[in-house]
């Protein structure tokens, strides 16, 4: 209740509440946070972690398996219209690989049905990837890798990011802008042209964090102070 009226006030005074924000310190609202495993779901688990946290004690811990079928996530269809800026921490037990993986998925009507937008990682470093059409961002050329980042491993990470309605995508990793996952229109990337070779701008209709492997990867990772809104909310 505290926290909630922490940010009804903080609305009061930046004139923008966050669609929702939640730290899990009041435990796991599965009407709120519903789990998520579309097609099929075989070996991946989701859970509350009462012993490890950003703050407070509480986090979502995320148990991925290997392959498709050993995805699961948990999040939210509180998504604002217009521009959508997330900010999660995150903690991942293994490094990324050279293989393709998810561990942020949303539903993306501006694709087509049961397409998505994902963020996860490949040649062990974060990008984007459409679903639709397989695109990345960055471009995965030695230059597009080198202009992206890797997750460090073990320790709490703010990850944040940012889609405009315009086709607009920014992304920061502990307040660091990542050139190579930024695509603004007009704007020349030269590690995004596989990217903006198409039109589509994201629509996103719901918000998911997990784990989902097109591979054999498997891996661990823990979600707190989640906060979804309008306008960036920062680390």
């Amino acid at each position: 209740m505290l926290r909630q009226t922490a940010l009804l006030a903080l609305a009061l005074l930046t004139g923008s509440l966050a669609q929702i924000s939640e730290d899990f310190e009041s435990g796991w609202d599965q009407s709120v946070w519903p789990t998520y495993a579309p097609d099929c779901s075989q070996g991946g688990r989701v859970t509350l972690d009462t012993s490890n946290a950003h703050s407070g004690k509480n986090s979502m811990r995320v148990d991925g398996g290997g392959g498709y079928c050993g995805h699961i996530f948990f999040g939210t269809s509180k998504v604002p219209g217009g521009d959508v800026y997330v900010r999660t921490w995150v903690k991942a037990s293994k490094a990324l690989t050279q293989s393709h993986v998810t561990f942020i998925t949303m539903p993306d009507t501006a694709q087509g049905s049961k397409k998505h937008l994902r963020i996860g990682g490949q040649n062990s470093i974060l990008m984007f990837n459409r679903e639709s059409d397989d695109a990345t961002l960055p471009d995965l050329s030695p230059q597009g890798v080198a202009a992206s980042a890797a997750l460090p491993t073990g320790t709490w990470q703010c990850l944040e990011y940012h889609l405009g309605p315009d086709g607009s995508v920014e992304t920061w990793l502990n307040g660091k802008a990542i050139a190579g996952l930024t695509s603004k229109p007009g704007v020349a990337n030269a590690n995004a042209a596989q990217w903006q070779r198409s039109s589509i701008k994201p629509k996103v209709t719901a918000i998911y964090f997990g784990w989902e492997s097109y591979g054999g990867d498997t891996n661990t990772f823990w979600y707190d102070d989640i906060a979804i809104a309008p306008t960036r909310v920062n680390c």
